[in-house]
């Protein structure tokens, strides 16, 4: 069945408690939710102008559907987007190319998660191999990848093609967090180290969206990843507690940008990043200036402005 049938929040709704969806809409910089960062839903009500936060009765019950797919909405919504922010999603194909010319680097060879055929893919047959690799697999799992402006977040998990809809099942999947992921499916020896290193694969992947609702359709679409494997191999879904786990790791790197900025979707001015941190600056400073963007650094333990990496 093709993906844009299936409600992305009902979906979550119906396999976890609230506590899970209230965590993929969390904002780590602001504090608050992330916000729609558009007025394309302003038609539905007030609350849904630009600047307001993505809430749970906003997006289900009576609103359910609001939250939908590229591939769902209307060719004329499609286009408007399109001509607004640019929008346009990379067909799996294209990601399998793209991602692979990245593994081939790393690897020192070619085709080592799959060979390229007529817009198409077919994934290797055999289990990873690396030897003559510049690392071990656990060196590959903690190798940090960034999806720039990710919208649905194809490049990290091709759950569904973005130009059909049509579903990619779990062995055939080739975003970055998937090849990631079979790594761990191949080499982990029991379920307590399979669990251990698919977290440290969320917490190597990264990758930023400006609106809200591209943003959380990427943040499920990644917990969906994890479950998802985790079903295939183990042929179980993950607890509430091992869900939440899972979420908060995305919240913190799948995170609401403006990419031109480094901060937080905003129309008010842009302040001296060297000034900013979590902690350390007056309310009303905060207030005058956009907030810079807080991402997590997860083997040093530590959040930083996303800007700082940059200088």
């Amino acid at each position: 069945m093709p993906i844009g049938n299936i409600g992305f929040v009902e979906s979550i709704e119906m396999m976890y408690p609230t506590s899970v969806l209230k965590t993929l809409l969390f904002d780590r910089t602001t504090g608050k939710n992330i916000i729609w960062a558009d007025d394309e839903y302003e038609a539905i009500g007030e609350q849904y102008l630009g600047h307001n936060e993505i809430t749970i009765p906003k997006i289900s019950g009576t609103n359910s559907g609001v939250i939908k797919p590229r591939i769902a909405k209307a060719l004329e919504k499609q286009s408007q987007r399109t001509k607004t922010h640019a929008e346009v999603f990379t067909p799996a194909w294209l990601v399998n190319q793209m991602n692979g010319y990245m593994d081939d680097d790393w690897f020192g060879r070619e085709g080592v998660f799959s060979t390229c055929e007529d817009r198409s893919w077919q994934v290797t047959a055999d289990s990873i191999s690396f030897d003559g690799a510049p690392g071990t697999w656990k060196d590959f799992i903690d190798q940090r990848r960034l999806e720039i402006t990710c919208g649905e977040a194809p490049f990290i998990t091709t759950r569904y093609d973005m130009l059909t809809g049509d579903a990619i099942d779990v062995k055939d999947r080739i975003g970055f967090l998937d090849r990631k992921l079979r790594v761990v499916t191949e080499n982990a020896t029991d379920y307590d180290e399979w669990l251990k290193w698919a977290y440290r694969a969320l917490e190597a992947t990264y990758g930023y969206e400006y609106q809200g609702d591209n943003l959380l359709i990427a943040r499920i679409n990644v917990l969906q990843a994890f479950a998802e494997a985790m079903q295939h191999e183990w042929d179980k879904l993950p607890s509430e507690k091992e869900a939440l786990r899972a979420a908060k790791i995305i919240s913190w790197n799948i995170w609401q940008m403006d990419g031109l900025k480094g901060t937080v979707p905003s129309d008010k001015p842009v302040g001296d990043a060297q000034q900013m941190s979590m902690f350390d600056f007056l309310e009303e400073e905060k207030d005058k200036q956009a907030q810079f963007c807080m991402i997590y650094d997860w083997r040093a333990k530590k959040s930083q402005a996303y800007v700082s990496m940059k200088h």
